[in-house]
Formats: structure tokens, C-alpha cells, sequence
């Protein structure tokens, strides 16, 4: 007989607790009842939010730096669907994450019933999984399989729908959480080992593009050895910045603008291309092999994605540090400095603007700035907007997973959630948003969950009035500019409101003493700082005249 003092729900958040789970972000509701009080007895850490799209987005950024999946949970109906936008954002920039939602119950989802919605199929296209608890008895299987998918190479969603009567109803004792295990890394195949040597070998000009699947592999310190041992310049997706020291001899910075930027000088000349960690979604193929005329060779855990502009001379297939190992002891190193040029030009462009005492602040003066302010291990969360492509380009990383961008979905609205959970991973280490006036107002209200959970960090606000993205995009397009321009509170006063502390610059030598008062004040504090995006179409002219200096 079940045992009727043990429910469905208290069996979940022990399976919960089985995959090592610290942090539930979320919105308790009427149909997820069970589980709530459920967790009133468990050692995981529930964080109620003020909105279930900053909750997934907290889950996002938990996974992205842990490597473990993080959970967010609504309730059914217009709760799940306000998990969509963050859940989808984690599930295409490759951030292992469970998504859960209470549903009513299986006696009324037949027909016509408020609130109910078919949530596995909602789910279904931006996940890697997504079921349905229809019997108590399956909630171990079902899981250990959401947390299996979400964090088996490339990472991404798994959606668990419960329905409020399967929750509440009582499970038998032989009910347990089953083992947490993953397969093992499969090791690269000897044959495609020497056949990318001999291809490295006979290039003349070699380039390597490292993606997010090298931080998601940990095999950053590989990389740069490998770069090392052949002397191959090495070029970064946003995702993947720091994988290489920005301050190493062999590396361009990033690669991702649509702009024929400096970096894509080193692309232009290349004959191979070795793709390490890539993923697609970031950079498409066609932008950096428009003629399809280079040789690629694909290092990842996962085989490469169809495209007729990422047809492999090569793919090798397995873990990444020890393919990078393997190819380095059979490839014959390149000579000369093949980066020389171009890092002077990437170098020279920030110390032209260190010094820039104009008002409002250019972006290169604000970046060039923050990074004296920001230690290497430090964590830097771009939301998504026009600073996001001046913290992709000019922003100096010397480690991977210190600068998070979102670039697979790119939405917007993830900076102060997403430093939120920064900070409950690493609550020794500054912790700083970057975001845009738009972008903030997406998702301030996680402000109050911050201060109430006691997760003490930066948002610095880049204050221009308008979609400075949008604009930049019109302008370039079709030289007139329409329906960006909006208005913004006393972002002062506003963080005041919520208990927080307000800053704001009033002119350039101010922003350094000013950040450093903000982390001084050990809470939440905000700095307003009033940006020049003029440069927006500098930068364009700029790059639609660039000579390589190669």
C-alpha cells in the first residue's frame, strides 16, 4: 500500500536534492501547492522572484557558470509561458537548465479548463526534453532523464510539466531517486588525430575559432598550449571570450560582428580554419566563409552541424583538451608572428579613447575603465543591446566564464537576474552588469529578490534614451531613424526606492571612483552613466573602410 504520509512531491524534491540541486528560482503558485511546502523540509535553497522570466534567467546564468543544470519553476498557465523567454535563452546558448511548472490536474486537461495550456508541447521545440509527470511512480525516471539531457554535451532545457493532483498524491516506500551518472567523454579517434595534423601542417595560414564548448569543456588552459605549440593565432565567439588570455601574443580578441571587423582580417587570409567549441548559433558560417573555399576542421565533443558553409575537411570528434594535445604533438608549428599587426590595430583602439574626457562617455572610455576596476576573476554580465557589442569587441577578458554574454537567443532583460546568480555562485568576486536603459527596465523589479536574498553587486546603466541597437541598425540601413526614443525614471531614486544604492556620473574621471564606491557599498548599487553612441556609426564608417594591417 502507498505510504500516505510521503506525496509525489516530497519524492520529486528528493530527486531534486539527488542531482545536487542548491537553488530553486521561482514563483510559488496554487498548482505547484505540494512542492512548495515539500521544500520547506529540503536543504535547497528556494529563491522567490518578482517575475518567472528573471527566474529562468537566474537558472540560465547558474548553469552557464557551474556547468551544473540550474532550475526555475512557475506555476501553469501565464506562469510557465513567462518562463519561455530565459528557458529558451538558457536551452540555445547552450546553459544546462530545468525548467518546471505546476499544471491542473489530469481530470480536467481534456477540455476546455482555466488556465490550462498543453505545456510539453509549448515546451517541446526549445527543449531537449520535455514530459509530463502522468503517474507518481515516474518521477525518479523522469528526473534524472530532464537532468541527464540538460547536461549532457551541448547543454540546454529539459521542461517537467506536474499536474497538481499527481503531485499531491502519495507514493510508495520502494519509490527512491535513482543514481546521478553521465556516460564519460569518448576519446578522439587516432585517425582523424593525424589526418588534422597533417592538414595543420601543410596550411600556410591557420586560424583558430574557439567557442563556448571550450569553456563548457574546461579545456581553456589546452587551448592556449595548443596555440602555444603550433604559434596559430586564435580568434573567440562572445561566449567563448577569456578562453585564451586577451593579453596572450595569440589572440584577436573577439569574432562575432557583422561588420568586417580587424578580426575577420585574420579570417579573410586563412586557408584553415580550426573550429574548437563551435556553435553555430553564434557566428554563421556564411559571415566568416562566404566563399566556402577554406579547409575546416571541427574539434568538439559533439559532431558539427549541417551546413553548406561548414562542409569539414575534417571533424574530430571527443574530448576536447586531449584532442588539442594529440594534433599538438604530430602538427609541425607555424613560424613568424601571424597576430602582430592585428593586435596592434585591436590594442591601439582602446588606448586612443583611455583618456577621453568628453561627456556623455564614449563607450571605449567607459570599458578601458571598468577593466581597471574589475579584477581578472571578477564577472562582468552583458544584457543584450549596443553595449553588448562594445563589451564583445574592446572588453579585455583573461579568463573564460569572467564575461557572460548572451549570443545564441540574445535576449534582453538578463543582467540583473543573471548577476544575481553570479553572486550566489561566487559571493567572494565583484559581480558587475553592464546593461542599457532599455534592457534594465526589462527586469529592475529582481532588484528587491537581490537585496532580500542578500546578493550584493553592480548594475551599470548606459543611459542614451532610446533602442541605441535599433537606431544603429536603422541608420546603417536606411539612414533615417524611427520609433526608438523613449524616457527613463531618476534611475537614482529609483534604486533608492527599492532600498538599493543610486549613483550617477557626471562626468568621465568620475566613473572609476564611482564604481569603486558602488562595491564599496557592499549591496546593490546602480550607476547611471550617460553614454555617447555617436560612436555607434564612427565605428561602422570605420570598419566599412578597414585596410588589414596584415
Amino acid at each position: 500500500m502507498p505510504d500516505k504520509n510521503k506525496s509525489a512531491s516530497q519524492l520529486f524534491i528528493d530527486c531534486l536534492e539527488n542531482e545536487g540541486v542548491e537553488y530553486i528560482f521561482g514563483i510559488p503558485g496554487e498548482e505547484n501547492l505540494d512542492v512548495m511546502d515539500a521544500l520547506l523540509d529540503s536543504k535547497i535553497r528556494f529563491v522567490t522572484t518578482r517575475h518567472e522570466q528573471g527566474a529562468a534567467f537566474m537558472a540560465d546564468v547558474y548553469g552557464r557558470l557551474t556547468g551544473k543544470a540550474g532550475v526555475c519553476l512557475a506555476t501553469l498557465g501565464p506562469g510557465a509561458t513567462n518562463l519561455i523567454t530565459g528557458f529558451a535563452d538558457a536551452n540555445m546558448d547552450r546553459s544546462p537548465i530545468v525548467g518546471i511548472a505546476g499544471q491542473g490536474s489530469t481530470v480536467r486537461m481534456h477540455k476546455e479548463s482555466h488556465q490550462i495550456l498543453d505545456l510539453v508541447n509549448l515546451f517541446q521545440p526549445i527543449s531537449k526534453y520535455a514530459a509530463e509527470i502522468v503517474e507518481p511512480d515516474i518521477v525518479p525516471e523522469v528526473v534524472r532523464k530532464a537532468f541527464k539531457d540538460a547536461q549532457a554535451e551541448k547543454p540546454g532545457g529539459s521542461f517537467i510539466s506536474f499536474p497538481e493532483n499527481i503531485a499531491h498524491s502519495p507514493v510508495s516506500d520502494a519509490e527512491k531517486p535513482l543514481k546521478a551518472q553521465s556516460p564519460t567523454t569518448s576519446h578522439p579517434p587516432p585517425e582523424k588525430i593525424a589526418q588534422a595534423a597533417g592538414i595543420i601542417s601543410a596550411a600556410r595560414y591557420p586560424i583558430i575559432m574557439a567557442g563556448n564548448g571550450v569553456v563548457r569543456a574546461r579545456a581553456a588552459d589546452a587551448l592556449t598550449r595548443f596555440a602555444e605549440a603550433l604559434n596559430i593565432p586564435v580568434t573567440q565567439t562572445f561566449m567563448a571570450k577569456g578562453c585564451i588570455p586577451f593579453s596572450h601574443p595569440l589572440s584577436l580578441g573577439s569574432v562575432g560582428l557583422q561588420a568586417h571587423d580587424y578580426v575577420a582580417c585574420g579570417f579573410d587570409r586563412a586557408d584553415v580554419v580550426i573550429c574548437v567549441g563551435f556553435d553555430m548559433v553564434e557566428y554563421h558560417p556564411k559571415l566568416w566563409h562566404p566563399n566556402r573555399d577554406k579547409k575546416i576542421i571541427h574539434i568538439d565533443q559533439t559532431y558539427a552541424e549541417v551546413d553548406a558553409h561548414y562542409v569539414l575537411e575534417c571533424g574530430v570528434i571527443g574530448d576536447i583538451a586531449e584532442a588539442l594535445e594529440q594534433i599538438a604533438k604530430q602538427a609541425q608549428p607555424h613560424p613568424g608572428e601571424p597576430t602582430r599587426g592585428l593586435r596592434e590595430a585591436i590594442n591601439q583602439e582602446l588606448l586612443d579613447f583611455a583618456d577621453d574626457a568628453s561627456f556623455p562617455l564614449k563607450p571605449q572610455r567607459i570599458l578601458s575603465d571598468t577593466r581597471k576596476v574589475m579584477a581578472k576573476d571578477d564577472i562582468l554580465i552583458s544584457d543584450v543591446g549596443a553595449h553588448k557589442m562594445w563589451i564583445a569587441r574592446l572588453y579585455r577578458c583573461e579568463k573564460p566564464n569572467t564575461c557572460i554574454i548572451s549570443n545564441g537567443f540574445a535576449s534582453m532583460g538578463i543582467g540583473v537576474p543573471g548577476a544575481l546568480a553570479a553572486k550566489l555562485v561566487h559571493p567572494e568576486k565583484r559581480i558587475l552588469t553592464i546593461t542599457g536603459d532599455a534592457g534594465f527596465m526589462m527586469n529592475s523589479q529582481e532588484i528587491e529578490t537581490a537585496l532580500r536574498v542578500g546578493a550584493a553587486f553592480v548594475v551599470m546603466i548606459w543611459r542614451d534614451n532610446e533602442y541605441g541597437l535599433i537606431k544603429w541598425h536603422q541608420q546603417r540601413r536606411f539612414e533615417r531613424t524611427g520609433f526608438v526614443d523613449f524616457t527613463n525614471p531618476d534611475f537614482v531614486k529609483y534604486a533608492e526606492s527599492f532600498g538599493a544604492k543610486g549613483y550617477r556620473v557626471e562626468s568621465a574621471d568620475a566613473l572609476i571612483p564611482t564604481l569603486e564606491q558602488a562595491f564599496a557599498s557592499n549591496t546593490v548599487a546602480v550607476v547611471e552613466v550617460p553614454v555617447d553612441y555617436s560612436e555607434n556609426m564612427k565605428l561602422t564608417e570605420k570598419l566599412g573602410n578597414l585596410v588589414c594591417p596584415i
